[in-house]
């Protein structure tokens, strides 16, 4: 609706304003289902993460280690910002699905309510859809935010002046994958002195001499 408003304003400033938003918006319905054309294809939104569900896999090799279920889900054009999205979609990585709504739940931000709408839809249809057993059995293997559209308003100052405000919208993707999570989601290596010490030597030895043979 936001997108079909800003489209109609387009509109009345090419045809030299015939007729104000809100008329634009109460034209015929042929009309009206071109804005909502238009609308889909304005700055589409993201389709390509959501295309890894229809992906699928040959059958495993005996002895192989089985493959994880996991869904992939998204939520766009989302009324918030990307730098106070982003926030919480850290927050969430490599948390169980539990465990992430229990935190989010602490979180006082607008963006919390959003991504936990979001791992709930994730997880039903990861039931409902991709045969996991069990609901509860489900870790964030992924969380990131990317930036949607952006409209362009006019905020009203003092002494007949005016500004340019911004009104950012947010895409949310989140990947759920079945089983337990890793023990270290951003350090799998091992943490303790000598092994820190064995791979700072390979490092070194491993440098090379520009230009030399």
């Amino acid at each position: 609706m936001v997108v079909q408003a800003a489209l109609a304003s387009t509109l009345c400033r090419v045809t030299g304003n015939l007729f104000s938003n809100n008329s634009a918006l109460n034209l015929q319905p042929k009309l009206l289902s071109l804005f909502k054309i238009a609308a889909a294809s304005y700055k589409g939104e993201p389709s390509h993460f959501m295309d890894f569900n229809k992906v699928v896999y040959p059958p495993q090799e005996p002895g192989e280690p089985p493959r994880p279920a996991f869904i992939c889900h998204q939520k766009t054009n989302v009324k918030y910002q990307p730098k106070k999205l982003y926030v919480c979609a850290c927050l969430i990585r490599g948390m169980t699905v539990d465990e992430a709504l229990k935190q989010l739940k602490q979180v006082p931000r607008k963006g919390a309510v959003i991504i936990a709408d979001t791992l709930k839809e994730a997880r039903d249809l990861a039931v409902t859809e991709h045969n996991v057993e069990f609901k509860s059995n489900l870790w964030v293997a992924e969380s990131f935010v990317s930036k949607g559209i952006t409209i362009k308003g006019v905020r009203k100052h003092a002494k007949g002046r005016h500004g340019i405000i911004f009104y950012r919208y947010s895409h949310y993707f989140v990947r759920l994958e079945e089983g337990t999570p890793p023990k270290d989601y951003y350090w799998d290596l091992p943490r303790d002195g000598p092994s820190a010490l064995e791979r700072y030597v390979e490092q070194l030895r491993a440098r090379r001499i520009i230009n030399s043979l």
